[in-house]
Protein backbone atom coordinates (compact mmCIF):
# COMPACT_ATOMS: atom_id res chain seq x y z
CA UNK A 1 0.00 0.00 0.00
CA UNK A 2 0.94 3.70 -0.20
CA UNK A 3 3.21 2.94 -3.18
CA UNK A 4 2.05 5.72 -5.48
CA UNK A 5 1.87 8.21 -2.58
CA UNK A 6 5.31 7.14 -1.37
CA UNK A 7 6.96 7.71 -4.75
CA UNK A 8 5.34 11.11 -5.21
CA UNK A 9 6.22 12.42 -1.74
CA UNK A 10 9.84 11.30 -2.11
CA UNK A 11 10.09 13.01 -5.50
CA UNK A 12 8.57 16.20 -4.11
CA UNK A 13 10.89 16.33 -1.10
CA UNK A 14 13.94 15.65 -3.27
CA UNK A 15 13.24 18.87 -5.17
CA UNK A 16 13.67 20.93 -1.99
CA UNK A 17 17.33 21.96 -2.14
CA UNK A 18 17.55 25.56 -0.94
CA UNK A 19 19.46 26.62 2.19
CA UNK A 20 16.33 27.66 4.00
CA UNK A 21 12.76 26.44 4.01
CA UNK A 22 11.17 29.64 2.77
CA UNK A 23 7.49 30.36 2.26
CA UNK A 24 8.03 30.29 -1.50
CA UNK A 25 9.73 26.91 -1.86
CA UNK A 26 7.54 25.42 0.86
CA UNK A 27 4.33 26.48 -0.86
CA UNK A 28 5.39 24.63 -4.01
CA UNK A 29 6.26 21.48 -2.09
CA UNK A 30 3.07 21.59 0.00
CA UNK A 31 0.92 22.13 -3.08
CA UNK A 32 2.37 18.98 -4.63
CA UNK A 33 2.01 17.00 -1.39
CA UNK A 34 -1.62 18.13 -1.13
CA UNK A 35 -2.26 16.92 -4.69
CA UNK A 36 -0.52 13.60 -3.97
CA UNK A 37 -2.64 13.02 -0.86
CA UNK A 38 -5.87 13.76 -2.68
CA UNK A 39 -4.88 11.40 -5.51
CA UNK A 40 -4.24 8.77 -2.83
CA UNK A 41 -7.92 9.13 -1.87
CA UNK A 42 -7.24 10.81 1.46
CA UNK A 43 -10.24 12.68 2.87
CA UNK A 44 -10.19 16.41 1.99
CA UNK A 45 -10.63 17.54 5.61
CA UNK A 46 -7.71 15.32 6.65
CA UNK A 47 -5.53 16.71 3.84
CA UNK A 48 -6.22 20.29 4.90
CA UNK A 49 -5.39 19.54 8.53
CA UNK A 50 -2.18 17.71 7.61
CA UNK A 51 -0.91 20.40 5.23
CA UNK A 52 -1.65 23.10 7.81
CA UNK A 53 0.37 21.24 10.45
CA UNK A 54 3.34 20.70 8.14
CA UNK A 55 3.25 24.33 7.03
CA UNK A 56 3.20 25.65 10.60
CA UNK A 57 6.28 23.60 11.48
CA UNK A 58 8.24 24.10 8.27
CA UNK A 59 7.82 27.76 7.24
CA UNK A 60 10.88 29.81 8.05
CA UNK A 61 12.53 26.97 9.93
CA UNK A 62 16.31 27.18 9.67
CA UNK A 63 18.11 24.16 8.32
CA UNK A 64 20.26 22.49 10.96
CA UNK A 65 23.98 22.30 10.34
CA UNK A 66 24.87 19.22 8.31
CA UNK A 67 21.24 18.60 7.32
CA UNK A 68 19.99 19.61 3.88
CA UNK A 69 16.47 21.03 3.44
CA UNK A 70 15.04 17.85 1.93
CA UNK A 71 16.21 15.84 4.95
CA UNK A 72 14.65 18.35 7.30
CA UNK A 73 11.40 18.35 5.34
CA UNK A 74 11.36 14.54 5.47
CA UNK A 75 11.63 14.75 9.26
CA UNK A 76 8.71 17.19 9.46
CA UNK A 77 6.53 15.15 7.09
CA UNK A 78 7.53 11.97 8.94
CA UNK A 79 6.50 13.35 12.33
CA UNK A 80 3.18 14.70 11.05
CA UNK A 81 2.31 11.44 9.27
CA UNK A 82 3.04 9.49 12.45
CA UNK A 83 0.74 11.91 14.30
CA UNK A 84 -1.92 11.43 11.62
CA UNK A 85 -1.76 7.64 11.90
CA UNK A 86 -2.13 7.58 15.66
CA UNK A 87 1.36 8.26 17.12
CA UNK A 88 2.08 4.79 18.49
CA UNK A 89 0.98 1.17 18.37
CA UNK A 90 -2.10 0.41 20.48
CA UNK A 91 -2.27 -3.19 21.75
CA UNK A 92 -5.47 -5.16 22.19
CA UNK A 93 -7.09 -5.00 25.63
CA UNK A 94 -7.17 -8.64 26.75
CA UNK A 95 -7.16 -8.27 30.53
CA UNK A 96 -10.54 -9.91 31.25
CA UNK A 97 -11.03 -13.65 31.83
CA UNK A 98 -12.29 -14.42 29.33
CA UNK A 99 -11.81 -11.36 27.13
CA UNK A 100 -14.51 -10.62 24.55
CA UNK A 101 -13.70 -9.17 21.13
CA UNK A 102 -16.63 -8.08 18.97
CA UNK A 103 -15.82 -7.98 15.26
CA UNK A 104 -17.87 -5.43 13.34
CA UNK A 105 -18.15 -4.48 9.70
CA UNK A 106 -20.17 -4.31 6.53
CA UNK A 107 -20.77 -7.42 4.46
CA UNK A 108 -17.77 -8.18 2.28
CA UNK A 109 -15.26 -6.26 4.42
CA UNK A 110 -13.39 -9.46 5.34
CA UNK A 111 -14.79 -9.70 8.86
CA UNK A 112 -15.13 -13.50 9.07
CA UNK A 113 -11.68 -14.10 7.56
CA UNK A 114 -10.20 -11.44 9.86
CA UNK A 115 -11.78 -13.23 12.84
CA UNK A 116 -9.94 -16.41 11.85
CA UNK A 117 -6.70 -14.50 11.27
CA UNK A 118 -7.03 -12.91 14.70
CA UNK A 119 -7.51 -16.35 16.24
CA UNK A 120 -4.27 -17.51 14.58
CA UNK A 121 -2.43 -14.47 15.88
CA UNK A 122 -3.73 -14.93 19.44
CA UNK A 123 -2.86 -18.64 19.40
CA UNK A 124 0.70 -17.76 18.38
CA UNK A 125 0.82 -15.38 21.35
CA UNK A 126 -0.18 -18.13 23.78
CA UNK A 127 -3.91 -17.41 24.03
CA UNK A 128 -6.70 -19.97 23.71
CA UNK A 129 -9.36 -18.29 21.54
CA UNK A 130 -12.90 -19.46 20.82
CA UNK A 131 -14.55 -18.31 17.59
CA UNK A 132 -18.26 -17.59 18.01
CA UNK A 133 -20.60 -17.61 15.00
CA UNK A 134 -22.99 -14.69 15.56
CA UNK A 135 -24.00 -14.14 11.93
CA UNK A 136 -27.34 -15.96 11.82
CA UNK A 137 -28.57 -14.23 8.66
CA UNK A 138 -26.04 -15.03 5.93
CA UNK A 139 -26.59 -18.71 5.02
CA UNK A 140 -22.93 -19.53 4.44
CA UNK A 141 -21.52 -17.49 7.34
CA UNK A 142 -21.54 -20.26 9.97
CA UNK A 143 -20.18 -22.91 7.60
CA UNK A 144 -17.47 -20.50 6.43
CA UNK A 145 -16.35 -19.87 10.01
CA UNK A 146 -16.41 -23.60 10.79
CA UNK A 147 -14.27 -24.32 7.73
CA UNK A 148 -11.76 -21.64 8.72
CA UNK A 149 -11.75 -22.86 12.32
CA UNK A 150 -10.96 -26.39 11.18
CA UNK A 151 -8.15 -25.11 8.94
CA UNK A 152 -6.44 -23.18 11.74
CA UNK A 153 -7.20 -25.67 14.51
CA UNK A 154 -9.46 -23.36 16.49
CA UNK A 155 -12.80 -24.41 17.94
CA UNK A 156 -15.95 -22.66 16.70
CA UNK A 157 -19.03 -22.24 18.88
CA UNK A 158 -22.17 -22.21 16.75
CA UNK A 159 -25.87 -22.83 17.23
CA UNK A 160 -27.31 -23.73 13.83
CA UNK A 161 -30.97 -23.60 14.89
CA UNK A 162 -30.84 -20.58 17.21
CA UNK A 163 -31.54 -17.15 15.72
CA UNK A 164 -31.21 -15.30 19.05
CA UNK A 165 -27.72 -13.77 19.02
CA UNK A 166 -27.89 -12.73 22.69
CA UNK A 167 -28.51 -16.36 23.70
CA UNK A 168 -25.68 -17.58 21.45
CA UNK A 169 -23.18 -15.18 23.03
CA UNK A 170 -24.32 -16.07 26.56
CA UNK A 171 -24.01 -19.80 25.86
CA UNK A 172 -20.59 -19.26 24.24
CA UNK A 173 -19.41 -17.30 27.29
CA UNK A 174 -20.50 -20.07 29.65
CA UNK A 175 -18.86 -22.68 27.41
CA UNK A 176 -15.60 -20.68 27.33
CA UNK A 177 -15.47 -20.42 31.12
CA UNK A 178 -16.08 -24.15 31.51
CA UNK A 179 -13.53 -25.23 28.91
CA UNK A 180 -10.54 -22.96 29.47
CA UNK A 181 -10.94 -20.50 26.59
CA UNK A 182 -9.57 -17.07 27.54
CA UNK A 183 -10.63 -15.03 24.47
CA UNK A 184 -14.00 -14.98 22.66
CA UNK A 185 -14.02 -13.63 19.10
CA UNK A 186 -17.58 -12.72 18.11
CA UNK A 187 -18.08 -12.82 14.33
CA UNK A 188 -21.17 -10.62 14.16
CA UNK A 189 -23.48 -10.15 11.17
CA UNK A 190 -22.65 -7.64 8.45
CA UNK A 191 -25.00 -5.81 6.15
CA UNK A 192 -24.73 -4.23 2.73
CA UNK A 193 -25.28 -0.94 4.54
CA UNK A 194 -25.67 0.25 8.12
CA UNK A 195 -29.32 -0.10 9.23
CA UNK A 196 -31.39 0.14 12.41
CA UNK A 197 -31.87 -3.61 12.81
CA UNK A 198 -28.16 -4.26 12.52
CA UNK A 199 -27.21 -1.63 15.09
CA UNK A 200 -29.93 -2.72 17.52
CA UNK A 201 -28.49 -6.23 17.60
CA UNK A 202 -24.94 -4.96 18.10
CA UNK A 203 -26.04 -2.57 20.85
CA UNK A 204 -27.70 -5.44 22.73
CA UNK A 205 -24.45 -7.45 22.65
CA UNK A 206 -22.50 -4.37 23.70
CA UNK A 207 -24.74 -3.53 26.67
CA UNK A 208 -25.27 -7.08 27.87
CA UNK A 209 -21.71 -8.39 27.61
CA UNK A 210 -19.52 -5.24 27.56
CA UNK A 211 -16.87 -6.44 25.08
CA UNK A 212 -13.26 -5.55 25.86
CA UNK A 213 -12.69 -4.72 22.20
CA UNK A 214 -15.09 -3.50 19.51
CA UNK A 215 -13.06 -3.71 16.31
CA UNK A 216 -14.39 -2.39 13.01
CA UNK A 217 -13.08 -4.30 9.99
CA UNK A 218 -12.74 -1.98 7.00
CA UNK A 219 -11.82 -2.89 3.44
CA UNK A 220 -9.09 -0.36 2.60
CA UNK A 221 -10.04 -0.56 -1.09
CA UNK A 222 -13.26 1.40 -0.51
CA UNK A 223 -11.28 4.64 -0.12
CA UNK A 224 -13.04 7.69 1.32
CA UNK A 225 -16.22 5.71 2.03
CA UNK A 226 -14.19 4.12 4.86
CA UNK A 227 -14.48 7.40 6.76
CA UNK A 228 -18.30 7.42 6.58
CA UNK A 229 -18.53 3.76 7.64
CA UNK A 230 -16.14 4.25 10.57
CA UNK A 231 -17.85 7.42 11.78
CA UNK A 232 -21.30 5.80 11.66
CA UNK A 233 -20.22 2.73 13.62
CA UNK A 234 -18.27 4.80 16.13
CA UNK A 235 -21.09 7.25 16.78
CA UNK A 236 -23.60 4.46 17.47
CA UNK A 237 -21.60 1.80 19.25
CA UNK A 238 -18.31 3.41 20.33
CA UNK A 239 -15.41 1.61 18.65
CA UNK A 240 -12.20 0.72 20.47
CA UNK A 241 -10.14 0.22 17.33
CA UNK A 242 -9.93 -0.55 13.63
CA UNK A 243 -8.72 -3.41 11.46
CA UNK A 244 -7.80 -2.50 7.88
CA UNK A 245 -7.91 -5.37 5.39
CA UNK A 246 -6.45 -5.77 1.89
CA UNK A 247 -3.62 -3.32 2.50
CA UNK A 248 -1.46 -5.38 0.15
CA UNK A 249 -3.88 -4.62 -2.70
CA UNK A 250 -4.36 -0.89 -2.03
CA UNK A 251 -1.56 1.16 -3.61
CA UNK A 252 -3.09 4.49 -2.54
CA UNK A 253 -3.60 4.10 1.22
CA UNK A 254 -6.14 6.91 1.63
CA UNK A 255 -8.34 4.92 4.01
CA UNK A 256 -5.56 4.40 6.56
CA UNK A 257 -4.62 8.06 6.56
CA UNK A 258 -8.25 9.16 6.91
CA UNK A 259 -10.04 6.88 9.37
CA UNK A 260 -7.77 7.50 12.37
CA UNK A 261 -8.05 11.28 12.05
CA UNK A 262 -11.80 11.12 11.40
CA UNK A 263 -12.70 8.84 14.32
CA UNK A 264 -9.89 9.39 16.81
CA UNK A 265 -9.70 5.58 17.13
CA UNK A 266 -6.45 3.69 16.48
CA UNK A 267 -5.74 1.16 13.76
CA UNK A 268 -4.83 -1.86 15.87
CA UNK A 269 -4.36 -4.53 13.21
CA UNK A 270 -3.84 -4.75 9.46
CA UNK A 271 -4.48 -7.53 6.97
CA UNK A 272 -1.57 -7.76 4.56
CA UNK A 273 -2.33 -10.86 2.51
CA UNK A 274 -4.66 -13.78 1.87
CA UNK A 275 -2.87 -16.27 4.13
CA UNK A 276 -4.42 -16.84 7.55
CA UNK A 277 -1.24 -15.69 9.31
CA UNK A 278 -1.29 -12.35 7.47
CA UNK A 279 -2.63 -10.17 10.28
CA UNK A 280 -0.16 -7.80 11.91
CA UNK A 281 -0.05 -5.21 14.64
CA UNK A 282 -0.15 -1.70 13.22
CA UNK A 283 2.84 0.53 14.03
CA UNK A 284 2.36 4.11 12.76
CA UNK A 285 6.07 4.94 12.75
CA UNK A 286 7.01 1.81 10.83
CA UNK A 287 4.31 2.47 8.24
CA UNK A 288 5.50 6.06 7.79
CA UNK A 289 9.07 4.82 7.34
CA UNK A 290 7.83 2.65 4.47
CA UNK A 291 5.92 5.57 2.94
CA UNK A 292 9.06 7.72 2.97
CA UNK A 293 11.28 4.97 1.57
CA UNK A 294 13.16 4.30 4.80
CA UNK A 295 12.25 0.61 4.88
CA UNK A 296 11.04 -1.36 7.90
CA UNK A 297 13.84 -3.63 9.04
CA UNK A 298 12.28 -4.13 12.50
CA UNK A 299 9.14 -5.72 11.04
CA UNK A 300 11.33 -7.75 8.68
CA UNK A 301 13.33 -9.22 11.57
CA UNK A 302 10.18 -9.84 13.64
CA UNK A 303 8.60 -11.69 10.74
CA UNK A 304 11.77 -13.77 10.37
CA UNK A 305 11.62 -14.76 14.02
CA UNK A 306 7.96 -15.80 13.63
CA UNK A 307 8.43 -17.74 10.39
CA UNK A 308 11.73 -19.57 10.85
CA UNK A 309 11.84 -22.64 13.06
CA UNK A 310 14.77 -22.33 15.47
CA UNK A 311 15.62 -26.06 15.56
CA UNK A 312 15.44 -26.34 11.78
CA UNK A 313 17.59 -23.23 11.43
CA UNK A 314 20.23 -24.70 13.77
CA UNK A 315 20.37 -27.84 11.62
CA UNK A 316 20.82 -25.72 8.50
CA UNK A 317 23.53 -23.69 10.20
CA UNK A 318 25.48 -26.84 11.06
CA UNK A 319 25.14 -28.09 7.48
CA UNK A 320 26.33 -24.75 6.13
CA UNK A 321 29.43 -24.82 8.32
CA UNK A 322 30.29 -28.30 7.01
CA UNK A 323 29.30 -27.39 3.43
CA UNK A 324 26.65 -30.13 3.49
CA UNK A 325 23.82 -27.86 2.29
CA UNK A 326 21.66 -29.94 -0.10
CA UNK A 327 18.97 -29.32 -2.69
CA UNK A 328 16.40 -30.52 -0.14
CA UNK A 329 17.69 -27.92 2.31
CA UNK A 330 17.25 -25.26 -0.34
CA UNK A 331 13.60 -26.27 -0.78
CA UNK A 332 13.15 -26.07 3.01
CA UNK A 333 14.55 -22.53 3.11
CA UNK A 334 12.44 -21.57 0.09
CA UNK A 335 9.29 -22.88 1.82
CA UNK A 336 10.07 -20.74 4.87
CA UNK A 337 10.78 -17.72 2.69
CA UNK A 338 7.35 -18.20 1.09
CA UNK A 339 5.79 -17.73 4.52
CA UNK A 340 7.26 -14.21 4.65
CA UNK A 341 5.00 -13.04 1.86
CA UNK A 342 5.78 -11.77 -1.63
CA UNK A 343 9.24 -10.68 -2.74
CA UNK A 344 7.60 -7.33 -3.53
CA UNK A 345 6.62 -6.74 0.12
CA UNK A 346 10.01 -7.89 1.41
CA UNK A 347 11.89 -5.52 -0.88
CA UNK A 348 9.73 -2.68 0.43
CA UNK A 349 10.97 -3.39 3.97
CA UNK A 350 14.70 -3.25 3.19
CA UNK A 351 16.12 0.25 3.84
CA UNK A 352 18.03 2.03 1.12
CA UNK A 353 16.76 0.07 -1.90
CA UNK A 354 14.37 2.79 -3.13
CA UNK A 355 12.92 0.50 -5.80
CA UNK A 356 9.70 1.74 -7.36
CA UNK A 357 6.54 -0.33 -7.07
CA UNK A 358 6.47 -1.33 -10.75
CA UNK A 359 10.10 -2.44 -10.60
CA UNK A 360 9.52 -4.38 -7.36
CA UNK A 361 6.57 -6.17 -8.97
CA UNK A 362 8.70 -7.09 -11.99
CA UNK A 363 11.48 -8.41 -9.75
CA UNK A 364 8.92 -10.30 -7.66
CA UNK A 365 7.27 -11.83 -10.73
CA UNK A 366 10.63 -12.82 -12.25
CA UNK A 367 11.85 -14.31 -8.96
CA UNK A 368 8.63 -16.31 -8.48
CA UNK A 369 8.82 -17.70 -12.01
CA UNK A 370 12.50 -18.57 -11.61
CA UNK A 371 11.97 -20.28 -8.26
CA UNK A 372 9.16 -22.39 -9.76
CA UNK A 373 11.56 -23.57 -12.48
CA UNK A 374 14.18 -24.37 -9.83
CA UNK A 375 11.63 -26.37 -7.82
CA UNK A 376 10.74 -28.43 -10.91
CA UNK A 377 14.46 -28.90 -11.57
CA UNK A 378 15.09 -30.20 -8.03
CA UNK A 379 11.94 -32.35 -7.95
CA UNK A 380 13.15 -34.08 -11.14
CA UNK A 381 16.11 -35.48 -9.18
CA UNK A 382 16.17 -38.75 -7.29
CA UNK A 383 15.99 -38.51 -3.47
CA UNK A 384 19.69 -39.50 -3.36
CA UNK A 385 20.66 -36.67 -5.73
CA UNK A 386 18.70 -34.10 -3.77
CA UNK A 387 20.55 -35.07 -0.58
CA UNK A 388 24.00 -35.36 -2.20
CA UNK A 389 24.74 -32.56 -4.71
CA UNK A 390 28.25 -33.95 -5.29
CA UNK A 391 26.73 -36.91 -7.17
CA UNK A 392 25.78 -34.66 -10.07
CA UNK A 393 27.46 -35.71 -13.33
CA UNK A 394 26.79 -35.34 -17.05
CA UNK A 395 24.52 -38.38 -17.42
CA UNK A 396 22.47 -37.39 -14.37
CA UNK A 397 22.13 -33.84 -15.68
CA UNK A 398 20.86 -35.12 -19.04
CA UNK A 399 18.24 -37.31 -17.33
CA UNK A 400 17.13 -34.41 -15.08
CA UNK A 401 16.92 -32.06 -18.08
CA UNK A 402 14.51 -34.44 -19.82
CA UNK A 403 12.49 -34.87 -16.64
CA UNK A 404 11.97 -31.14 -16.04
CA UNK A 405 11.63 -30.11 -19.70
CA UNK A 406 14.77 -27.94 -19.75
CA UNK A 407 17.80 -28.06 -21.99
CA UNK A 408 21.11 -29.21 -20.56
CA UNK A 409 22.50 -25.66 -20.72
CA UNK A 410 19.96 -24.36 -18.16
CA UNK A 411 20.52 -27.38 -15.92
CA UNK A 412 24.27 -26.68 -15.95
CA UNK A 413 23.60 -23.06 -15.00
CA UNK A 414 21.41 -24.08 -12.04
CA UNK A 415 23.96 -26.62 -10.81
CA UNK A 416 26.79 -24.07 -11.04
CA UNK A 417 24.76 -21.36 -9.28
CA UNK A 418 23.80 -23.77 -6.51
CA UNK A 419 27.44 -24.71 -5.93
CA UNK A 420 28.45 -21.04 -5.82
CA UNK A 421 25.69 -20.24 -3.34
CA UNK A 422 26.55 -23.29 -1.21
CA UNK A 423 30.20 -22.26 -0.98
CA UNK A 424 29.33 -18.65 -0.22
CA UNK A 425 26.81 -19.61 2.46
CA UNK A 426 29.24 -22.14 3.94
CA UNK A 427 31.68 -19.33 4.67
CA UNK A 428 29.17 -17.37 6.73
CA UNK A 429 28.12 -17.93 10.30
CA UNK A 430 25.29 -15.45 10.56
CA UNK A 431 22.27 -17.72 10.71
CA UNK A 432 22.71 -18.35 14.44
CA UNK A 433 22.67 -14.63 15.11
CA UNK A 434 19.63 -14.27 12.89
CA UNK A 435 17.50 -16.80 14.72
CA UNK A 436 19.05 -17.25 18.17
CA UNK A 437 21.08 -14.14 18.84
CA UNK A 438 19.99 -11.28 21.03
CA UNK A 439 21.83 -8.46 19.24
CA UNK A 440 19.20 -6.65 17.17
CA UNK A 441 21.74 -5.10 14.77
CA UNK A 442 23.28 -8.50 14.01
CA UNK A 443 19.81 -9.94 13.42
CA UNK A 444 19.01 -7.15 10.98
CA UNK A 445 22.24 -7.54 9.03
CA UNK A 446 21.91 -11.32 8.90
CA UNK A 447 18.31 -11.16 7.67
CA UNK A 448 19.21 -8.82 4.81
CA UNK A 449 22.25 -10.95 3.92
CA UNK A 450 20.15 -14.13 3.85
CA UNK A 451 17.69 -12.56 1.43
CA UNK A 452 20.54 -11.43 -0.84
CA UNK A 453 21.97 -14.95 -0.87
CA UNK A 454 18.61 -16.48 -1.79
CA UNK A 455 18.23 -14.00 -4.66
CA UNK A 456 21.59 -15.00 -6.12
CA UNK A 457 20.29 -18.48 -6.94
CA UNK A 458 18.11 -17.63 -9.89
Amino acid sequence: MFDSLSEKIRDIIAKTNSKELTQENMSDALREIRRALLEADVNLFVVKSFISSVKDRAEGEKVLEGVNPSQQLIKIVHDELVELLGKEQTPLNLNSHPSVIMMLGLQGSGKTTSSAKLAVKLKNEGKNPLLVACDVYRPAAISQLKTLGQEIGCEVFASDNNQNVEQIVRQALDYAKSNGFNVLILDTAGRLQIDTEMMAELLIIDRMFKPDEKLLVIDSMIGQEAVNVAQNFDSQIGLTGLILTKLDGDSRGGAALSVVHATGKPIKLTGTGEKLNALENFYPERMVSRILGMGDIVSLVERAQEVFDEKESLKLQQKLQKEEFSYNDFLTVKKQMNMFGSVDSLLGMIPGLNIKKDDREKISHTADQEFKKIEVFIQSMTPEERDNPQLMNTSRKKRIAKGCGMDIHNVNIYVKQFEQMRQMMGGMNKFKKMFGGTNKLNQQKAMVQAMKMMRKFK
